[in-house]
């Protein structure tokens, strides 16, 4: 089968992960390949998930004015055309931009209005979601929400929270996510990544996402299990983004198999094309190799993934009449 040209919704994909050699060469000459391979991408596997986002920096360091921003939005766009992309939520968090001094209202401009033109220059539909970080402080939190409430209505769809959940309580971020809920704004949520089901439980308490962002070790609660499904709460499933981070020995360890069975809302996303060294493409390639899934499986996670979107209910329309088309004439 052509995994490459089936369509592929993704709903899970940091900006700043994902930076080709071709964009990174381009904004820094000085880097060679070899320094790229060494410093951007994590090797197969890290300790654990500070390890690995240890590699982000290298490519946050060329994000830091309007012409870069635009720059890796745009080649980004070009790795999604390649890999069939029909739809993709692209996630990144503006004060991770600000070191050479722009503003996070500046920053979310740039990258929105790349966007723009990458969905125009490519015919991908796409959304932004902005995110905050476990180490941020309640004010950067706060901000980070007001700014999607401040861009409703252009690409900007959601806000999120990464980074370290090992190390850093949720309580900083609760009044962000208040706001949030106030004023109506999507959210989604890393959890049951570097912890356990307790830290999605906490996070569904308070943060009340419609999505949980991996939430693979809610596999290990039964409980839990039960109530994602019946509150139809999705989870945006990194299969080989998790094996990096040391969350399970072998690719046959992880639960996407057993979710998808037990019936959960899920997807297939790569997480980081660049650290994790992954196009969505190879991701399917490796869950056919393992768990033997073909076709079926694969509209399934992508009709469950459009549903799960932040996308008007007409647009979700037509895309999945599109999915349905192009995995017919796969």
């Amino acid at each position: 089968m052509n995994f490459q040209a089936l369509p592929k919704i993704e709903l899970h994909l940091h900006l700043d992960c994902s930076l080709s050699y071709n964009v990174v060469h381009t904004i820094n000459p000085a880097i060679s390949l070899e320094a790229f391979q060494r410093d951007f991408i994590a090797p197969p596997r890290c300790t654990n998930l500070v390890d690995f986002l240890t590699r982000a920096s290298h490519a946050v360091a060329l994000m830091q004015t309007t012409e870069q921003l635009r720059l890796v939005t745009l080649d980004l766009f070009e790795q999604l055309r390649s890999d069939t992309h029909y739809y993709v939520e692209i996630r990144f968090a503006p004060f991770l931009h600000t070191d050479k001094g722009l503003d996070v209202e500046q920053i979310v401009a740039t990258v929105n209005e790349a966007t723009e033109q990458g969905c125009q220059e490519t015919g991908i539909e796409a959304r932004l979601i902005l995110c905050t970080l476990r180490h941020y402080s309640t004010e950067q939190s706060l901000q980070t929400a007001q700014l999607v409430e401040r861009f409703q209505g252009t690409r900007v769809a959601a806000l999120d929270i990464a980074g370290d959940e090992a190390g850093f309580p949720i309580t900083a971020h609760i009044p962000a996510f208040n706001f949030a809920i106030e004023h109506g704004l999507a959210r989604t949520a890393h959890s049951g990544e570097a912890s356990g089901p307790q830290s999605v439980w906490e996070t569904l308490k308070h943060f009340q996402p419609a999505r949980i962002g991996h939430g693979a070790r809610s596999s290990e609660d039964p409980a839990l299990l039960a109530h994602l499904k019946q509150e139809k709460i999705h989870l945006e499933l990194c299969p080989s983004s998790n094996l990096q981070t040391n969350m399970y020995a072998t690719y046959a360890d992880h639960p996407i198999n057993q979710l998808y069975h037990d019936g959960l809302s899920l997807g297939i996303n790569t997480d980081s094309r660049t650290i994790t060294n992954l196009s969505l493409t190879q991701e399917y390639e490796r869950l056919h190799t393992t768990f033997g899934w073909d076709k079926q499986q694969f509209l399934d996670c992508n009709l469950n993934a459009l549903q799960a979107s932040f996308l008007p209910d007409m647009l979700k329309q037509q895309i999945a009449e599109r999915l349905r088309t192009g995995y017919a004439e796969a």
